[in-house]
């Protein structure tokens, strides 16, 4: 399998109603067999980022390329065969199947009035075994667990067979076991496939973990990008967050420990 990498350049974007410049000449890159980890607080432009990435809203500059090809001037139709999105949470609207809702991932291959071929149906069982779920293929998704529903939209994802996965905060309804199984998970993808895995995390504690490399996004602008171990310091923590820690080292993870002070009385 051979390196790919998706590159960002000199990317920004303003909304039209307002006016607002919501990013700001972003420039990164992401490889394959690696997963790129944004980190920033509420409203720092992770969620535009991705849109304009994706090519779901049009950047006001700059340029999306994966290898030699400029994403943004292709067609929604391949775009969807390049970039697969994995939402923090999922309500399905009918009780689907398991099977039906990781078959639906194959909708960039399947023409309008067409059906899923034998060939979908054995990329999607393959993608479920992958994630060690063929067991829940026939169970309703609205009946099984967070975790297992979250497993289940990688599984969509993978089956999708699209060279970049994109997460938006894959962990952020979970408990302990569950966010640990879906980090652990997400990791294994991008190092086995060799996939570019841009993910999006809210706590930096999770980015230690399942991150190479890291984007530092404040109001819309790049803070910082590079090696995770190198950016997860109390330095960069306080300029992006406003808050002091302390960082706890222990093999290649970090424990973080913020500096928190309570009130003896609310009023």
């Amino acid at each position: 399998m051979g390196q790919l990498r998706l590159e960002i350049k000199n990317l920004s974007f303003r909304h039209r109603s307002t006016q607002r410049e919501v990013l700001k000449e972003i420039s990164f890159y992401a490889d394959s067999g690696k997963v790129t980890a944004v980190l920033g607080p509420n409203g720092s432009g992770k969620s535009t980022l991705f849109k304009c990435i994706t090519g779901i809203w049009k950047p006001l500059q700059g340029e999306v390329r994966l290898g030699e090809t400029e994403i943004l001037s292709l067609s929604t139709k391949e775009k969807a065969k390049i970039f697969a999105f994995v939402p923090q949470s999922h309500e399905a609207p009918f009780p689907y199947t398991v099977l039906d809702l990781v078959l639906m991932g194959r909708c960039p291959y399947v023409n309008l009035f067409s059906s899923p071929s034998a060939k979908d149906h054995e990329i999607a069982e393959k993608a479920l075994s992958t994630l060690g779920i063929l067991h829940l293929s026939q169970r309703p998704y609205t009946k099984i667990s967070g975790g297992e529903r979250q497993l289940a939209l990688i599984a969509r994802a993978l089956a999708q067979e699209s060279q970049v996965m994109i997460m938006d905060e894959p962990t952020s309804h979970l408990d302990f076991k569950n966010q640990l199984l879906v980090l652990s998970t997400i990791r294994s993808i991008a190092q086995a496939l060799n996939k570019i895995i841009l993910i999006t995390l809210h706590d930096p504690n999770c980015a230690s973990m399942v991150s190479d490399q890291l984007i530092l996004l404040k109001d819309g602008k790049l803070l910082g990008f590079g090696p995770q171990e190198e950016l997860i310091t109390p330095a960069t923590l306080e300029l992006l967050y406003g808050i002091k820690s302390n960082i706890i080292k222990h093999d290649r993870y970090k424990v973080i420990i913020p500096y928190i002070k309570y009130k003896e009385r609310l009023t």
